[in-house]
């Protein structure tokens, strides 16, 4: 079990994390806890920490691993457990959110999230949510389809429209590796697989990804104590540039900034980590100290 997900940047998190002996955490994206397992070794506060995930199969694994231990797991979505955390009175020392799909939700074909595994078309980080990505391809209007590809999926309007007038057209679907291979047929010129940036675009709606990440900014800062460390990894530039503008905005107004940025330009994995974990390449840290 302890394999089942490598953490990216963890030397990297822990450096501007700083963690101490009898420090409070919050990770309100633990997972399979690659991140919290080593920050809770280095504090050993379980108490006055918590560890939080929209997953079921995760909340599992975390609520088996931490048997032992007096700390807080939380099956919510990153947002509503902020909202829990004050509404309870809850702050910390240190907060971390790691933007990723997990590896266990890639490579299990049952989840749906990757056309080179046949599977349901699913997506859904919180499997008891309604919305899933069969709704989306087989019920959603053709230009509700390419608003997605456009605004989550950053493609081009002319070939939204190609691709979403392809999924109208091709209903009903059933599997990703369906879709993935009529995706297939439209081929550009580059590395990148034609259905790579289609996914992404369902995947973010399924699970509103990026409405939820833009909710919690304008509340995190209320769990975090004066001089408490907050990162965030963020996997696309979609994400990356939500937490670069809150970080800008939060910390543009001199003496009265809310936190101080540790990163002035985002951190991201070396040679070593790469050559390990290739799914490393897109992320990108940042981190900041509430003032």
């Amino acid at each position: 079990m302890e394999e089942l997900h490598k953490p990216v940047l963890l030397s990297e998190v822990l450096e501007v994390l700083q963690p101490k002996l009898g420090e409070s955490y919050l990770d309100l994206t633990a997972g399979y806890a690659g991140h919290a397992r080593k920050i809770l070794d280095v504090t050993q506060n379980y108490k006055e920490s918590t560890l939080v995930d929209r997953d079921e199969n995760a909340i599992r694994f975390l609520r088996e691993k931490f048997k032992n231990e007096p700390i807080e797991i939380i099956h919510n979505d990153f947002y509503n457990a902020v909202l829990q955390e004050i509404e309870c009175g809850n702050t910390y020392d240190m907060v971390l959110m790691d933007f990723g799909v997990s590896s266990p939700q890639l490579d299990e074909a049952q989840r749906g999230f990757s056309f080179a595994k046949d599977g349901p078309l699913d997506m859904r980080m919180d499997q008891s949510q309604e919305l899933d990505a069969s709704m989306i391809v087989n019920r959603w209007r053709e230009s509700e389809i390419v608003d997605i590809l456009e605004r989550y999926g950053e493609e081009k309007p002319g070939f939204a429209k190609l691709i979403a007038r392809t999924i109208v057209h091709g209903r009903p679907w059933q599997s990703t590796a369906e879709l993935g291979r009529e995706l297939a047929k439209y081929g550009r010129h580059t590395k990148v697989h034609p259905a790579t940036r289609t996914f992404q675009a369902i995947r973010i709606a399924v699970n509103d990804e990026l409405g939820e990440i833009e909710r919690m900014l304008g509340k995190v800062t209320k769990v975090m104590k004066p001089g408490s460390r907050i990162a965030m990894i963020t996997f696309h530039s979609l994400e990356d540039r939500l937490v670069k503008d809150w970080m800008r905005e939060m910390s543009g107004f001199g003496e009265e900034s809310q936190i101080s940025v540790i990163t002035k330009k985002p951190i991201t994995a070396g040679n070593e980590e790469l050559f390990i974990n290739p799914r490393a390449r897109s992320a990108k840290l940042r981190a900041a100290i509430k003032r």
